[in-house]
């Protein structure tokens, strides 16, 4: 049943009351008092039940209450809480009436802290991204031949020894230069800025690598700071950025050159393999000779056949000179007789159109006629089809369903959108929309009560 906000007090009459009148009362008075917010505490005695509903129980070091998140929210999601996890729920408070339990009706979730950094981590981006430090117009393209390769990191970072026995492996004849500094903690920021400021000034690489390994949000917050994405965008040199795993996401990683999924990416990224260059160079030089013993191959052969063609000056302007002769006379010929064959054809032609000229006067009184009797005709049709379509319009308008709307009535319809014809259609705790002539709006149901004329049945 859809609770009605115009109903009587049952309180006021002092009138006896049930508990589920009672329950349904203090249901209505927290839904309507205490708005959606967010909550902060600890997760504990957490539930998945078969149905994928959520249970569990909400505490900090005072209180605690309990939570259900149901399945149409919990499938949005994006982790699945455990116990003793520090989180933060958007929720609406309520009365579970069966049991008189004061409970929360969880909307979201999110793990404690990280939203207000994302929070700042999105500002920043956008921020800097409406500044145009991310456009892939400023974007450098990596040397693909290397000397030197920078490595802003700190020295005892996992993340360096990556880095180290990459280029070992792919490109020992690269020079490594490193320029420490720490990679978390408080001023790392600052200090990291500094360490790209301090090789941009230098210009003693190619290309500089700014990384560091995996951690939470929190570890890798110093590489979101605004000072760190300006560094990099005005670094001297291409920098390529390994910060994390492949699913995180810094600000260094939008405001570098080339963003590398991990640190021993972002190695691989900056120097290729020697491997595959000495293979590769040694492919052009195979490639080279055949391609040189083709050539001289063919200009030797040219040579003989242009030697074997060379003819005397003398006998060759008298070949051409019998050659234009007799174009000459070719041209002479080919000039006159056309014209004449032409002249013939045409004189033809004259006497024929004279002959076959028809009397377009009596032609045109009949296309007039026929004009005539059409547009007569296209008028009359068109009076005809405008009636039909006002009889019509008159017969829509009695059965347009706005008109029903307008005198009062109202559409039900579930959260899948099929019509609600009769009460057994609704179920507790769950929302319905109803569609007045004006508006839409989404309803709670708290209870259902079969209609009095089912009940006498």
């Amino acid at each position: 049943m859809i609770p009605d906000s115009r109903s009587p007090n049952p309180f006021a009459t002092g009138a006896v009351i049930t508990v589920s009148a009672l329950n349904l009362a203090v249901a209505q008075l927290l839904e309507r008092n205490i708005p959606l917010t967010w909550v902060s505490g600890e997760i504990s005695n957490f539930t998945r039940a078969a149905s994928g509903h959520w249970y569990f129980t909400l505490k900090d070091s005072t209180a605690q209450v309990k939570a259900v998140m149901f399945r149409g929210r919990a499938q949005y999601a994006d982790f699945a809480p455990r116990e003793g996890d520090k989180v933060e729920v958007r929720a609406l408070v309520s009365l579970y009436a069966p049991r008189g339990d004061y409970q929360i009706n969880v909307e979201a979730i999110r793990r404690a802290g990280v939203g207000n950094l994302y929070e700042a981590f999105l500002q920043l981006k956008a921020k800097l991204a409406a500044e145009g430090l991310f456009d892939t117009e400023h974007k450098r393209v990596i040397p693909p031949f290397i000397r030197c390769i920078g490595i802003v990191t700190s020295p005892q970072a996992a993340a360096l020894r990556d880095i180290l026995t990459t280029l070992q492996r792919r490109a020992p004849h690269v020079a490594v230069i490193l320029y420490p500094t720490p990679v978390q903690g408080e001023g790392a920021a600052e200090k990291i800025a500094q360490a790209i400021a301090t090789a941009s000034a230098r210009e003693e690489c190619d290309v500089l690598l700014v990384c560091r390994g995996g951690g939470s949000i929190e570890d890798l917050w110093s590489f979101n700071a605004e000072i760190v994405a300006r560094t990099i965008f005005h670094c001297s040199m291409p920098v390529i950025s390994g910060v994390g795993h492949e699913t995180d996401f810094t600000m260094a990683d939008f405001a570098a050159d080339v963003r590398a999924a991990t640190p021993t990416a972002a190695a691989e990224l900056a120097a290729g393999a020697r491997a595959d260059w000495l293979e590769q160079l040694q492919r052009h030089q195979a490639h080279l000779q055949r391609s040189m013993h083709r050539q001289l191959t063919t200009q030797t052969q040219t040579l003989d056949w242009t030697a074997r063609r060379l003819l005397s000056p003398m006998a060759s302007i008298a070949s051409k000179r019998l050659q234009l002769q007799s174009c000459s006379q070719r041209l002479r010929y080919a000039s006159h007789m056309p014209l004449q064959n032409a002249q013939s054809r045409l004189a033809q032609l004259q006497t024929r159109l004279l002959g076959n000229q028809p009397d377009t006067a009596t032609l045109h009184l009949h296309l007039d006629a026929a004009q005539h009797r059409l547009t007569a005709s296209m008028q009359h049709h068109l009076q005809q089809q405008q009636r039909g379509i006002t009889a019509l319009r008159g017969q829509l308008e009695l059965l347009n369903p706005q008109r029903t709307l307008e005198r009062g009535y109202a559409i039900l319809r579930d959260q899948q959108g099929k019509l609600i014809r009769s009460s057994k259609q609704l179920h507790p705790n769950s929302l319905i929309n109803i569609t007045t002539a004006t508006d839409t709006a989404e309803v709670g149901i708290s209870t259902v009560q079969a209609a009095l004329s089912e009940n006498n049945e």
